[in-house]
This record gives structure tokens, C-alpha cells and sequence, in this order.
């Protein structure tokens, strides 16, 4: 018996060796599928590279666009305590009988709003009645409302808003009745 089991154990060895020729074709196709796998992942990494690139692209352009467009903000938020001026003057020198004046200005002031407005500049409309909102308006003082309707409306306007472009640089000083 003992020479019927060595060959057995001799017989199996070989019947794994015609298993192992089995398996190296399933080999064989299992690196075409790693290829086929290591290639399919390789696409993806240049898909998302090139659609990442692209999302880059149109950021810094749009990021350009916008600092064009705002590049002179902090030269308008400068001049802009200069029209709040020109608005003082105008309502003093309106009281005086100073009509000569009161024309010089009125141009002067004209010409700097016009070159303002030029850049982008716009004026944010606010008008006494209108509903307070705390997203667009700032709240300098709360006062007694007039009337009831009135209360949470703004009652007047101490300091004009403006927009530059639709970025709003200076919101508007209210103060509303409570």
C-alpha cells in the first residue's frame, strides 16, 4: 500500500500542475482586467484633473472680472465723505440768498457724482416710511414713532448708501421709530 499512496501523493501534484495551467489563463485575464482597471482609473484622475482645471479657469476669470470691476473701491469709499459734504453745503448755502454759489456747487458736485456714477457708482434709494431691514439698512438711533404706523419704519436718513456695481460698499443710516 505504502507504493500505491506515493503514487497517489505523485498523481496529485500533477493533477494541481494541470489545475495551475487552468489557472494562469484566468491569470492572464485577470492582468488584462488590471490593465483594463489600472487604465479606466487613470481616465478618471485626467477627467477630474481637466474638469478641475476648468472649474480654476472660470474661477480666476470670474475673480478678475470682479476685481476689475471693484479695483477702485477703496478710492470711492474715500471720496465718498466728500459728496455727503457737498450735500451739507448745498442745504446752507440753499438757505442763504447766495444763488451764484448755490449754482457753482450744485456743478461741482454734478461733475464728481457724474464721474462716480461713470466707475459704477450707485445711489441705494431709501425714503422715510419705508420698513426697516437690518440686511440693507444700518440703524443709527431707535426714536419715539410719530405714530403707530410707524413704528419699525424708518424715520429718517442720516447718511445715504451707495453700490458699487452690486456689492453695496456703504449702507444707508437710518433712524427708525420704535
Amino acid at each position: 500500500m505504502s507504493k500505491k499512496e506515493t503514487k497517489q501523493e505523485v498523481e496529485l501534484p500533477e493533477e494541481n500542475k494541470a489545475n495551475e495551467t487552468a489557472v494562469e489563463p484566468t491569470v492572464d485575464l485577470s492582468v488584462e482586467e488590471q490593465l483594463a482597471a489600472d487604465l479606466a482609473q487613470e481616465k478618471d484622475k485626467f477627467l477630474r484633473l481637466f474638469a478641475e482645471f476648468e472649474n480654476y479657469k472660470r474661477r480666476t476669470t470670474k475673480e478678475r472680472i470682479e476685481l476689475f470691476s471693484t479695483a477702485s473701491q477703496d478710492v470711492i469709499k474715500a471720496l465718498l465723505p466728500v459728496l455727503d459734504d457737498f450735500d451739507r453745503a448745498l442745504l446752507e448755502i440753499s438757505k442763504s440768498e447766495a444763488s451764484e454759489l448755490l449754482k457753482g456747487v450744485e456743478l461741482i458736485k454734478n461733475k464728481l457724482s457724474s464721474t462716480l456714477e461713470q466707475k459704477g457708482l450707485e445711489l441705494v434709494e431709501v425714503k422715510s416710511g419705508e420698513v426697516f431691514n437690518a440686511d440693507d439698512h444700518e440703524a443709527i438711533t431707535q426714536i419715539p414713532a410719530p405714530s403707530d404706523d410707524m413704528k419699525g419704519k424708518i424715520i429718517d436718513v442720516i447718511e445715504k448708501g451707495y453700490k458699487l456695481g452690486d456689492k453695496v460698499i456703504r449702507f444707508p443710516k437710518v433712524v427708525i421709530g420704535n
